[in-house]
């Protein structure tokens, strides 16, 4: 039975993403839409904690189990939680339609109760140079967050 989880973005910018999944071997389809961006780049990750009692500053760190440094979504070493960067228009629309290995909807790489943060700045990838390019990505502020939960199939 496929399983789905939605997460809704506040913050400086809004935003609905869709994720789901077939079984949990499958990668996670990750869809929506974020408004409100200033155009270009913007880190986009999974973090920690699903708390948001400081607003998106009390979601913790990357999503890590595996204890790496940041990276690519397409890097050997990189958290689970790294997606990269979406991409804003002219108009400040960013579309999401990515396919994610490294997170599922249950089991031990379960992003439900996490929450989604987008940032201000482009992710570097861990490549920057930057003192916090392995481990941020120098992705500078968290504009909106969200905590993932699951939706009815």
């Amino acid at each position: 039975m496929p399983l789905k989880a939605v997460c809704v973005l506040n913050g400086e910018v809004k935003g609905t993403i869709f994720f789901e999944q077939s079984v949990e071997s499958d990668p996670v389809k990750v869809t929506g839409t974020v408004t409100g961006l200033k155009p270009g780049d913007h880190g986009f990750h999974i973090h920690e904690f699903g708390d948001n009692t400081n607003g998106c500053m009390s979601t913790g760190a990357h999503f890590n189990p595996h204890g790496k440094t940041h990276g690519a979504p397409t890097a050997d070493e990189r958290h689970a939680g790294d997606m990269g960067n979406i991409v804003a228009e002219g108009t400040g629309e960013a579309k999401v339609d990515l396919s994610v290995k490294q997170i599922a909807l249950s089991g031990p790489l379960n992003v439900v109760g996490r929450p989604l943060v987008v940032h201000a700045d482009p992710d570097d990838l861990g490549l920057g140079g930057h003192e916090l390019s392995k481990t941020t990505g120098n992705a500078g502020a968290r504009l909106a967050c969200g905590v993932i939960g699951l939706c009815k199939a």
